[in-house]
């Protein structure tokens, strides 16, 4: 899965889809995720609290390449905080609908009065506690080693306020190796965890936590 399916599903409920967070928070961490995919794939960078496009070759998930295309589309804006507070406004949809497509999830749509609300039901729910279950397995142990991908999805979940979701049931070991992480993360992605996180902390002294 990539980056911000996992966090997706981390940040729902297994069996019932209810979000675990905010919506904000959820939303800020996803838009992050989903701009660590551009950063893992090599289109974009992040330096000095600013976004900054470097191949605008379109990527092979269709919602990566529409986020780049967004990107491309306003490149007078650059600051992450800004596409953060962007993307945030779509971004579970837009995963929930990745999601869906790829058979994980079941789009549910229920109507209460005048308004109608579409939410995501795990098809499995075996299959959507597995991201938390890895990543604790992963911490726990030495093999198989964690991938940078791994690593930036460990920081954007610190991030949002989802630790607990993953640390749980580990050890003192494991939430070291937590920490290490991503404490390792190469410099754009170390940023881009930093100003997700400053992004949700100015969510909360707003008021839309």
């Amino acid at each position: 899965m990539l980056v911000a399916d996992e966090f997706f599903l981390i940040a729902h409920n297994d069996t019932r889809g209810r979000p675990k967070l905010h919506s904000s928070a959820t939303g800020l961490g996803l838009a992050g995720c989903l701009l660590s995919e551009l950063l893992l794939g090599g289109h974009i960078t992040v330096a000095g609290g600013d976004v900054s496009v470097l191949n605008t070759r379109p990527p092979s998930d269709a919602l990566a390449h529409t986020v780049l295309d967004q990107l491309v589309g306003e490149a007078q804006h650059r600051s992450v905080r800004i596409w953060l507070s962007f993307l945030a406004q779509s971004a579970a949809t837009s995963v929930g609908e990745r999601l869906s497509r790829a058979g994980v999830l079941r789009r549910q749509e229920s109507r209460r009065l005048l308004r109608s609300k579409v939410g995501y039901v795990p098809v499995d729910p075996n299959a959507a506690a597995w991201p938390a279950t890895r990543l604790r397995v992963l911490l726990e142990r030495s093999d198989p080693p964690p991938t940078l991908a791994d690593a930036v999805l460990l920081g954007l979940i610190g991030a949002a306020g989802l630790t607990r979701e993953v640390l749980w049931s580990v050890g003192p070991r494991a939430e070291h190796r937590f920490t290490e992480l991503v404490a390792s993360l190469p410099p754009p992605l170390k940023e881009l965890a930093t100003q997700t996180e400053a992004a949700v902390g100015a969510a909360v002294l707003r008021g839309s936590l």
